[in-house]
């Protein structure tokens, strides 16, 4: 098949798949977690590092490569990304330790990172500009259908086969994504080509642009103080059977779904006014969890609520990098994106790693407490966002 015969859509459709195995992937530990602390006699804080570490693995991986692969042919360099993914998740699945689990975790979230930058703009390529938001929102539906199907699915055959088959799974989905995007994805796209390491100093010293990324680590990234210990909360905390857990997390997940709809939707006037409104509403809900975390229904209404508001603050936070980047430093638009995808990475790595803390140190009760204070934190640099903005403008 020749790049004229390849539809759009289909195009889209092989990205789509690839978001959907790479976005099972990223958070498929955090139902695993109770097996895999019986697997390897860890700590609950200890296995929070395999969240925790892929996290930091797409907060190097994104800037880094989109650096380093911007002259490569984006048909060829999609291969070898969906090519590491599957080997990662392969290493992971055959670890015989718990430290070459997470040297398995971190090169899928290697291709993690440069997966997002380098799909969007494949997603914009293939389309005319038009269409492009509506280009990569296809894209995205990967992960969103990852949150609400591939995270319970894959928790559910660890549970059947045991937590090695998920990982065997979410490679098998990878290769199928591979040879979708092998047939499917054009041949000759343009390359942005190189991507100088100095606009990352460029997009760092804008005040806004360091604020909205400083914004997008601590409002999304506060949830993962909780989120990361979800499964033992719903087991040891709240008494759900791990049956049960599937179930609820799928049911987390339409929620999650739900919240990113509406707050694309809010987000398209006024995207920072609305992220503040979200992240005072998100600290409230989640805050409330401190005390209804050992109530078996209460708690787990809760936690559907805090499913429908957790991620509703990213269509905002990107848009509002966007725009930003496109005002102060048009230039670098791709790194800015690559450097909000970091920050969100950020914010999980600070998340998780303080849920381990607090639930070393404390208990797993006392997590919503400090899940709060970082979404405060982000609401609070929210409100000097929209002070700067407000003055900027008036003058």
């Amino acid at each position: 098949m020749t790049d004229r015969q390849i539809s759009a859509k289909f195009t889209l459709f092989a990205l789509a798949i690839s978001a959907f195995a790479i976005g099972s992937t990223e958070f498929i530990s955090v139902g695993l977690m109770p097996m895999l602390i019986k697997s390897f006699g860890i700590s609950t804080a200890q296995a929070g590092l395999t969240v925790t570490i892929y996290a930091a693995g797409i907060m190097i991986g994104a800037p880094l490569l989109t650096i380093f692969t911007g002259k490569i042919n984006r048909h060829r360099l999609m291969l070898v990304i969906m090519i590491m993914f599957i080997v990662g998740n392969v290493i992971t699945a055959l670890a015989p330790t718990f430290l070459i689990l997470l040297l398995g975790r971190v090169l899928a979230a290697f291709a993690h990172g440069i997966f997002m930058t380098v799909a969007s703009v494949i997603a914009a390529a293939v389309v005319t500009p038009e269409k492009r938001a509506s280009a990569i929102a296809v894209m995205f539906t990967g992960l969103t259908v990852a949150t609400v199907t591939g995270v319970p699915l894959g928790t559910f055959i660890g549970q059947i086969a045991g937590w090695q088959w998920s990982f065997f799974f979410i490679s098998l989905i990878g290769v199928i994504g591979l040879l979708a995007d092998y047939y499917l994805i054009p041949r000759k796209l343009p390359t942005p080509g190189k991507t100088s390491a100095r606009g990352i100093g460029r997009v760092l010293r804008n005040p806004q642009l360091l604020l909205i990324l400083l914004i997008s680590a601590f409002g999304y990234g506060g949830t993962f103080v909780v989120y990361t210990y979800l499964a033992p909360i719903l087991e040891q905390t709240m008494g759900w059977s791990a049956g049960a857990v599937v179930i609820i997390l799928i049911g987390y997940g339409l929620m999650v779904a739900i919240g990113n709809t509406l707050g694309g939707r809010f987000a398209d006037v006024k995207p920072l006014q609305a992220l503040l409104k979200m992240f005072i509403i998100l600290a409230f809900v989640v805050l409330l969890l401190m005390f209804t975390a050992t109530h078996h229904w209460l708690g787990l209404m809760n936690v559907l609520l805090m499913g429908l508001f957790a991620f509703m603050n990213v269509p905002g936070l990107q848009t509002s990098l966007v725009q930003l980047a496109s005002e102060f430093t048009p230039q670098d638009i791709t790194m800015a994106s690559a450097l909000n995808i970091a920050a969100f990475n950020v914010g999980i790595t600070m998340g998780s790693g303080l849920g381990g803390q607090v639930i070393q140190h404390w208990s797993l009760t006392m997590t919503p407490l400090f899940s709060a204070l970082m979404i405060a934190i982000g609401g609070i640099l929210t409100i000097v966002l929209l002070r700067i903005e407000r003055r900027r403008h008036q003058g």
